[in-house]
């Protein structure tokens, strides 16, 4: 049985709220995730948080143990190089083919996107718009490729975050941003693939140097 709408709003509410503290960084990797705080801070019984924290897990985000609970999965360099690997095997084709396919409005889109990481937005605005920015130049796609790219994105949110944290890694990932857009727009789509292996995997080689590997 679907659960009533009010439930689900709950549900989604929590959710939302324990996955932007745990990409934004706030809540720290390898914290618990305390139940009790989090219903009174919505103020709502512990039902639809325990629900909220199962999705969490199940996005790769928590942990759940015995007579601990939950808690934010560590971020590590082995993590980090898996989720990175998977993206180069996918997006570079699934972004190339979304070039091809793209419409007039999925363009019109993407650089709306682009203008507003262009336009210099705070720290965590520009992890959320980066994270939009690639969704939707592969959007075009078919709806597994995207379910499955979507989840790798969310996994890797936490490593861009840290990866964007050094003084000129704002300003590399803007230029290659634009570059990539302006091949994706123009529909050369053995340009795009290029530039997109190429913008993930230097991320890659400087998340494995940030995370001592």
């Amino acid at each position: 049985m679907t659960a009533p709408l009010q439930v689900r709003t709950l549900v989604d509410q929590a959710y939302e709220l324990v996955r932007g503290r745990i990409l934004s960084g706030e809540i720290a990797p390898g914290a618990p995730i305390r139940q009790d705080g989090l219903a009174e801070t919505l103020g709502v019984s512990k039902i639809p948080v325990r629900e909220a924290l199962g999705r969490l897990e199940q996005d790769g985000l928590l942990s759940s143990h015995p007579n601990r609970g939950y808690v934010v999965r560590p971020m590590t360099a082995d993590e980090a190089a898996e989720i990175f690997d998977l993206r180069l095997k996918i997006e570079p084709a699934a972004t190339a083919e979304g070039a091809r396919r793209a419409t007039a409005a999925e363009r019109d889109h993407a650089a709306m996107l682009l203008a507003r990481l262009e336009a210099e937005p705070s720290a965590a605005e520009a992890i959320a718009l980066n994270r939009a920015f690639h969704l939707a130049l592969f959007a075009p796609c078919g709806e597994v490729t995207n379910q499955l790219l979507e989840r790798l994105h969310v996994l890797a949110e936490r490593y861009v975050r840290m990866h964007l944290e050094p003084t000129g890694r704002r300003a590399r990932a803007r230029s290659e941003h634009r570059a990539l857009f302006e091949a994706w727009v123009g529909g050369r789509s053995a340009v795009v693939e290029a530039l997109t292996a190429s913008h993930i995997r230097a991320t890659m080689n400087d998340l494995m140097g940030q995370l001592g590997r």
